[in-house]
């Protein structure tokens, strides 16, 4: 039984996904930000303010295996929570690495650094580090998990600088701490950069942001 989503993403982490088998879990969001839908191999995770038994009267259809990220259920979890939906992400995840990083990165520790400004919404405890050509922010996001956004100068794009910038924010977090990643599907060029700094996707992730 999943007792947590921490403890839930931790098995992920892990290489411990849910059993496939069919189910939609509904977990308590684990801050007063944090509400969305994980999925996975035939299992799907809601965490949100919500009851299972209005989950399954709302799934359309009474699918399990798809409607837990269909646009009919995320709009009915919208009117229930007064929230709005995001995109739906592919949902990675990598090991920290010890020693040095592989750029040369300075850190900015503004509140006032536009990456901060923009990460306000999803992560606390946001650090910014910037260096050849690129921009790497780690904050705290769901569940307390360290999260990880990347972005180059369009001067330096086309050279690498983004997967080595990943792997640099791998050696950015505590020893023995997953770093996530949420990736949207269609961001191609980030998708291969991801997967070549050693990030493993393993689910699908859509988060609710309060009105």
């Amino acid at each position: 039984m999943i007792s947590s989503l921490a403890a839930l993403l931790a098995d992920v982490a892990a290489g411990r996904p849910p059993a496939p088998d069919g189910r939609v879990t509904v977990l308590p969001p684990p801050s007063p930000r944090d509400s969305g839908v994980l999925a996975f191999t035939a299992h799907h995770v809601v965490f949100a303010d919500v009851t299972a038994g209005w989950v399954e009267a709302s799934l359309p259809g009474g699918d399990h295996l798809a409607a837990p990220l269909s646009a009919r259920f995320l709009t009915a979890l919208e009117n229930q929570l007064h929230r709005r939906s995001g995109v739906i992400d592919l949902l990675t995840v990598a090991p920290a690495q010890s020693g040095p990083p592989p750029l040369d990165l300075g850190r900015a520790i503004s509140r006032d650094h536009p990456r901060v400004r923009r990460a306000h919404d999803y992560r606390d405890d946001v650090t910014v580090w910037e260096g050849a050509g690129a921009t790497v922010a780690i904050g705290r996001g769901v569940a307390g998990r360290y999260e990880v956004s990347v972005e180059v100068d369009p001067v330096a794009r086309n050279r690498g600088i983004g997967r080595r910038a990943l792997l640099s924010a791998r050696h950015l977090v505590p020893a023995g701490q997953p770093l996530w990643a949420q990736i949207a599907p269609g961001n191609v060029a980030s998708v291969r950069a991801f997967l070549a700094a050693g990030f493993t996707p393993v689910g699908a992730e859509v988060l609710l942001t309060r009105d």
